[in-house]
């Protein structure tokens, strides 16, 4: 039986170039100086099937946060060749605003979300802005919705959802942050979302400022480690170095649309 690998395309669908150290890290020795936050959302390719991987982040909601956006993901999609409405699967690797922001461009396609972020999106931690501040109402909402009409699948801490292509539990940013695990035709990849925004929180053991449990985060760099066959089969979630060590995907046409499975440059 021939194994499935998959084609991992990165779409930067929006950028904060106005971050600074500070908001990115605690305690960071020189919070003053910038650091762009790029935005991405995926997109699993195979022979037959296209697996989409967070939705990336309404407009409106990206203005009043500070956010530029660049490529709608549908827009990306339908550069690819794909069709929003024909995708039939939607991995979502938490619920924040930034990840859930065209749910309803997938009519046709069931959900997946760790059970652990939908209580903690629904329990009483969001009684406190400090745990909410990331996330968007109408946005949970539409998640409940999803759920009640049975198209939003809750799991436990591991789940297969395809040959090649599994979801795994390592919490700290969220209560329910999961990365997945991609088989490419390089090797495992671990596109690791925001468990990791940036290489520099897995290069030096550091966690980001945006956390749940900091403990989680830094064991969550443990289970990336162990589940990608190299460093360099990881992926962080807004790190703007994706952009020079991985080539644009060509099909695409668009600098914001990256091929992630191919082999990168040195990350410097």
């Amino acid at each position: 039986m021939n194994e499935t690998t998959w084609r991992i395309y990165g779409i930067r669908h929006a950028i904060n170039a106005n971050r600074t150290r500070g908001q990115n890290y605690i305690l960071d020795p020189d919070p003053g100086a910038p650091l762009v936050l790029d935005f991405y959302c995926w997109v699993l390719v195979s022979d037959d099937r296209a697996i989409m991987v967070d939705t990336g982040m309404d407009p409106q909601v990206a203005a009043r946060h500070g956010h530029t956006p660049l490529l709608s993901p549908v827009a990306a999609l339908a550069a690819l060749g794909l069709e929003a409405a024909q995708i039939d699967t939607v991995l979502l690797t938490h619920a924040h605003y930034d990840h859930l922001g065209y749910l309803d461009a997938f009519p046709n396609a069931q959900f997946y979300m760790q059970a652990e972020e939908m209580a903690y999106i629904t329990g009483p931690f969001m009684a406190r802005p400090w745990f909410r501040r990331a996330y968007e109402t109408a946005e949970i909402l539409k998640l409940v919705s999803l759920l009640h009409a049975g198209r939003l699948h809750l799991h436990g801490r591991e789940r297969q959802v395809a040959d090649g292509v599994s979801l795994h539990w390592v919490g700290g940013h969220t209560a329910g942050q999961e990365i997945v695990r991609v088989r490419t035709a390089r090797g495992w990849v671990v596109l690791a979302s925001d468990a990791l925004h940036y290489y520099e929180e897995y290069e030096r053991g550091i966690p980001f400022a945006i956390v749940y449990s900091s403990a989680d985060m830094i064991a969550g760099h443990d289970v990336i480690r162990a589940l990608a066959d190299s460093d360099d089969h990881v992926l962080p979630g807004h790190d703007p170095r994706l952009a020079l060590i991985y080539p644009q995907a060509e099909s695409a046409g668009s600098e914001h649309v990256l091929r992630l499975d191919a082999e990168p440059a040195a990350r410097g």
